[in-house]
């Protein structure tokens, strides 16, 4: 797009915002223009979503100016930025699992009465559904939809309230790669009628494929905003950090080895509640090698997680590691053993959130730092692994301050430091790069692969494709807990698995 000289819808002037200790907006000017895809990057702390959320009404901005179509506003909540046709979808969706389609759309309209015609609104849902490829059947309970479809619902709720200004915060974290197309041609039409896109994204690949302009934040700053046609992936990267990213680390050829560190041998565990059971898993994953697990979010990545650990009971089959018998080992056994675990949620899976950075560095290997039978701990040498870990990454934060205060990429940062300080025979991580930028998924992607280089066995579960696809020497698919197929990379493609991660019967040719 490249009508500046038309009127901005949205005009941000000198924004200013500061939590304690940190300038997250340091006078930032942004303009979003009506019928364009605008992408917003920047790595972690870079101050996109306190950006997006002083336009959203979450935060009132210290100091600045903001403009919607054409008049100087104030926005102090989200009710209203949304009388102005503002309206957002976040990362975690926002909608009730226990109520239909349409009753979760009724709930978000600004104009509905005290008692709504059901007819009139579920006529709205078929006219907005057809017009931007949105199918969505309004009697379905929203429990019982895929993760795309509960998007489109979430991005109808904003169309039928009227708003013009959409805000998009890492869409695509969780969609199978036709489901992400699906999207993108949604975007397209609803930019030709005229809407303003604002779209939060990592994916630099996803950026230059569905995006007009794209602005670069960096340290609470703009530093740069370029139009797609003039963008490629140094030159954005180079927007994103003042330094050089360091090289990539190459996959090292194995000599293949007969025994396998962890095998599941006809692996069944219960479900119960809301856990999704695993189904006479069959998977061996062998030393020096990086065994990826692709699936959307809940077809039982966490249970087969939490199984190998020692958390999950056991219905039926064995668990081996190195030919030992590990069935219904604890998980303090399985460190033991030599395991290193990076979760998908580090704050509550894998930190004492009240305890200091220090103190969760050491909280995993005790009997490392113990002195005198445990009457006191080693602190400076805590403290120099600690440093030497997060220095080896990059990484810097204060040591002292509770684990609670970090933001999610400086967790995910402190527990990878964390288990990759010490050789693991067996290393199982769990959306490895979830929430970190560029230069820390680089970072964070060359240790995995280094572990691998230096012979441990690696599970990865990632819902980037693109990750698994670079890292892995084989992939799996599960789906409703079972596996749904295995490959080498070489022998598939993005297509195949992710009509496989949706159990949908895609027509795609994947013959190479």
């Amino acid at each position: 797009m490249e009508q500046t000289s038309q009127q901005p819808l949205v005009s941000l002037r000198g924004i200013m915002k500061a939590f304690p200790g940190v300038v997250a907006n340091n006078n930032i000017d942004l303009d979003i223009f009506p019928g364009e895809i605008h992408a917003l990057l920047g790595e972690n702390g870079a101050g996109k979503s306190t950006l997006m959320k002083i336009l959203y009404g979450f935060y009132r901005a210290d100091d600045g100016r903001i403009w919607v179509d054409g008049k100087e506003t104030r926005i102090k909540s989200p009710a209203d930025a949304r009388q102005l046709n503002i309206g957002m979808v976040f990362q975690v969706l926002n909608l009730i699992p226990a109520m239909s389609v349409l009753e979760n759309i009724a709930l978000f309209l600004k104009d509905l009465p005290g008692l709504y015609n059901l007819a009139q609104i579920r006529k709205r849902i078929f006219e907005q559904s057809r017009l931007y490829g949105l199918e969505v059947n309004p009697d379905d309970m929203v429990s019982h939809l895929s993760i795309g479809v509960q998007q489109k619902v979430e991005i109808l709720k904003l169309l039928l309230s009227d708003a013009k200004i959409l805000i998009l915060d890492e869409p695509t974290r969780v969609l199978a790669p036709h489901e992400v197309e699906s999207l993108f041609e949604v975007l397209r039409k609803l930019k030709q009628n005229g809407y303003a896109i604002i779209l939060i994204t990592h994916k630099l690949k996803e950026v230059m494929e569905c995006t007009d302009r794209i602005t670069v934040l960096r340290a609470g700053q703009v530093a740069g905003t370029i139009l797609r046609s003039e963008a490629n992936h140094e030159k954005l990267v180079q927007l994103m950090f003042d330094k050089q990213l360091t090289a990539q680390i190459e996959r090292q050829d194995l000599p293949q080895v007969m025994d396998p560190v962890l095998e599941l041998v006809s692996f069944s565990t219960r479900g119960e509640g809301t856990e999704v059971s695993l189904k006479n898993i069959a998977l061996k994953i062998f030393p020096g090698e990086i065994v990826g697990v692709a699936g959307v979010s809940g077809n039982g990545q966490k249970e087969l997680c939490d199984a190998i650990l020692g958390i999950e009971k056991v219905a039926c089959g064995r668990k081996l590691l190195k030919g030992q018998d590990f069935t219904h080992s604890t998980t303090r056994k399985m460190r033991d053993f030599g395991l290193g675990f990076i979760p998908e949620n580090p704050l509550t899976m894998a930190t004492v959130p009240f305890m200091s950075v220090l103190e969760n560095m050491a909280v995993t290997r005790t009997a490392d730092y113990c002195r005198y039978g445990g009457l006191t701990m080693d602190w400076k040498l805590v403290q120099e692994d600690t440093r030497r870990s997060l220095e080896k990454f990059g990484f810097t934060f204060s040591y002292y301050v509770p684990a609670k205060s970090l933001s999610g990429g400086n967790l995910q940062r402190l527990i990878i430091a964390r288990e990759m300080l010490k050789d693991s025979q067996l290393i199982v991580a769990s959306y490895l790069t979830r929430g970190l930028d560029v230069q820390s998924t680089l970072v964070a992607r060359q240790e995995l692969m280094r572990a691998r280089n230096e012979g441990a066995g690696v599970l990865l579960i990632s819902e980037d494709l693109e990750e698994l696809f670079s890292l892995c020497d084989r992939l799996i698919v599960l789906y409703e807990g079972q596996i749904a197929g295995e490959f080498k990379p070489s022998e598939t493609d993005y297509y195949q698995i992710g009509y496989l991660m949706t159990g949908s019967q895609g027509n795609h040719d994947t013959t190479h």
